[in-house]
């Protein structure tokens, strides 16, 4: 007997998240906990500690999953990245706009 454990964790829902695999019952996507276990460098006990509304076992679930879809968890970080720089690059920041009015007066 086979028991998929990590679809007790992990679900997808076109709606939320942009579509992105998530935690179950929460707006935590497997990529929000990949970039502060892997790139971050946070262990899954402080990752819990700082959203103590999922468990070690989603945070593990997660990871899991990603292990087993790097390049498609990847490639949605990457995706991800893309967008928000895109959206940086037609958008100015307050701060910048001030800096502009300064810099124009």
């Amino acid at each position: 007997m086979s028991i998929n454990i990590i679809k007790e964790h992990i679900q997808i829902t076109p709606d939320t998240c942009g579509g992105k695999l998530r935690i179950a019952g929460h707006r935590i996507r497997v990529q929000d906990i990949v970039i502060w276990h892997e790139q971050m460098g946070m262990s899954p006990y402080e990752i819990i500690e700082h959203h103590p509304s999922i468990t070690l076992s989603d945070v593990y679930a997660a990871l899991a999953y990603y292990h087993d879809h790097v390049e498609e968890i990847s490639q949605q970080m990457e995706e991800s990245e893309a967008f928000i720089q895109d959206i940086k690059s037609k958008t100015s920041s307050i701060l910048q706009q001030k800096i502009k009015k300064v810099n124009q007066a």
